[in-house]
């Protein structure tokens, strides 16, 4: 429905487009009037309007700003003991693309919350998950939110709570169960971030030390969330041969806590899970249809990326980073390691076994550049060295900081995940130097151009949707995700016969084309495809 123009003098008036609102409603004609940092949508060609700035959008589409369900970016705009490290391409990439939010904390790893005395040896582990250098921290989210610089700020921030960030900083890396007064503890913590604004509770549970949870840990901590209103968000504890297991249990822990349930980059990977999603998505229905409140969110590549300790055996970094590189240098250590990758470990996403080192590159090497590019197998194959001594060569020399992409997955099955209504895009982009996986500067614009518009597998309506409105729902970002009178003015107009994603692997940060305007709080952020210097974003609170 349109309305007149409102009385008074409007900021920026976009006139002549087709407006996309985001809750995958057919596209319709109207102008889009910006007052401060809010919308109205008005009727086409609606009489007399007294605008500072008219901007002619015919044959664009004007939606609501995208909003990035699952990043790493936690750390690109924190508080570094030091300098900036270059990370201003990093900090573009979404915003090129349209994203005007960004939510945090996925996989289990958070900037907070802690103990006081746990502080420093989680900044160590903190250090080598985001690769940013030293960072900060906090005791809750906000701190946090207190610890983020304003002035570097692009597109909004909000943060999940993530459980191994929680762990650690109650009971350290310690593979054992929680005593009843460190899951009190621990609940207190996560209680105390989420009053305060946090989105909601996330695990990543191939990752240590939140790996060593069991189910139980877990449903007494989504309950927490479930308290909240706020959502149990997991990287499931195997999204390979026993993706269909690791499933039921993170259904199992919505259905006890009573929190809804968000599947991280829900995937099918490795050869001996291709083609699940089948039955994934199908158990995802059913398990609607029970009453659980489940969705998920798909990034639109083939390929993963994730730190390279990931790939050895959980028992290799119990006890945190330290311990990880005190193991690494011994014979036996890297004998076992062997010895695991070939016959597994109970438990375990053992990546490597099933698929091998010649499908894992290096992304992110700081101390060896030269590195970043190439698989791990040709790395290895070039010094004459068996690829798991290479590996444990790579970590020790880099303290742990590294990055890697993994080809691990089938195309049928991502366009299966996409194409589901439980769907939501999530990039998962890591933003570290390096060859970043192009999915941080790349997802939003190759779902629309490649599977929206080449291929024809979603409406832009529907890829609109997945991208704005179900997501502000799913995350309770009130007043985002839908155009409507009074929504915040976070904006994009694009050219829908034209945007396409850039972005490769060997040029992770090439922007997208046809991504034209982007508006953040009222500010234009994007005019011409390229960035303004305007810096309007702010640290989302979801109360």
């Amino acid at each position: 429905m349109h309305r007149c123009a409102p009385s008074g003098r409007i900021d920026l008036l976009l006139r002549g487009g087709s407006l996309v609102d985001g809750t995958g409603a057919a596209a319709r004609r109207a102008d889009v009037a910006v007052v401060g940092d809010r919308v109205a949508v008005l009727a086409p060609g609606a009489g007399a309007v007294d605008a500072a700035e008219v901007v002619d959008v015919t044959g664009r589409v004007v939606t609501p700003g995208f909003i990035d369900v699952h990043t790493h970016s936690d750390a690109l705009t924190a508080t570094f003991d030091g300098a900036d490290h270059g990370t201003e391409e990093l900090r573009l990439a979404p915003l090129l693309q349209g994203v005007t939010t960004e939510i945090a904390g996925n996989c289990g790893s958070s900037l907070f919350p802690a103990l006081p005395a746990r502080l420093p040896a989680l900044a160590e582990h903190l250090r080598v998950t985001f690769g940013l250098g030293p960072v900060r921290p906090a005791r809750d989210f906000a701190g946090f939110a207190a610890g983020q610089r304003p002035g570097l700020r692009r597109t909004h921030l909000a943060s999940l709570v993530g459980h191994g960030t929680l762990r650690a900083g109650v009971m350290g890396f310690a593979d054992r169960p929680p005593t009843p007064g460190e899951l009190a503890a621990m609940c207190d913590l996560l209680d105390r971030s989420l009053g305060q604004g946090a989105a909601g509770f996330s695990t990543g549970l191939i990752y240590p030390p939140g790996g060593y949870a069991g189910t139980e840990e877990l449903v007494a901590l989504a309950s927490v969330a479930a308290r909240h209103g706020k959502p149990y968000v997991t990287h499931l504890r195997d999204e390979m041969s026993q993706v269909e297991k690791a499933l039921e249990e993170a259904l199992e822990i919505a259905a006890r806590s009573g929190a809804a349930l968000q599947v991280s980059h829900h995937k099918t990977a490795g050869r001996h899970a291709w083609g699940a999603t089948v039955r994934t998505l199908a158990r995802l229905d059913r398990a609607r249809a029970e009453g659980v409140d489940v969705l998920c969110d798909v990034y639109p590549y083939t390929a993963g990326s994730t730190v390279l300790s990931a790939m050895l055996p959980p028992w290799v970094s119990e006890g945190g980073p330290a311990a990880l590189l005190a193991r690494l240098g011994g014979p036996e250590v890297r004998e076992r390691i062997r010895a695991d990758l070939v016959h597994g470990v109970e438990g375990w996403e053992n990546t490597v076994g099933n698929g091998g080192w010649d499908l894992i590159s290096v992304a992110a090497a700081p101390a060896r550049r030269s590195a970043e590019g190439r698989r791990i197998a040709e790395l290895a194959a070039e010094r004459g060295a068996d690829p798991v001594d290479y590996v444990c060569e790579l970590l020790l020399e880099g303290r742990g900081e590294v990055t890697i992409i993994s080809h691990s997955m089938r195309e049928d099955d991502v366009r299966r995940v996409l194409a589901s209504p439980l769907s939501m895009i999530g990039s998962d982009g890591v933003p570290k130097p390096g060859r970043p996986h192009p999915r941080w500067a790349g997802s939003f614009a190759r779902v629309l151009g490649h599977y929206g518009r080449s291929q024809g597998l979603l409406p832009l309506e529907l890829a609109v949707h997945k991208m704005t409105g179900l997501p502000a729902a799913r995350f309770r970002l009130d007043g985002r995700g839908v155009l409507r009178d009074g929504a915040v003015a976070d904006l994009v107009v694009l050219d829908p016969a034209a945007v396409l994603d850039r972005a490769t692997f060997a040029r992770p940060l090439l922007p997208p084309e046809g991504v034209e305007t982007v508006l953040v709080a009222g500010r234009v952020a994007v005019r011409g495809g390229r960035p303004t210097g305007a810096r309007a974003g702010e640290v989302l609170r979801v109360r």
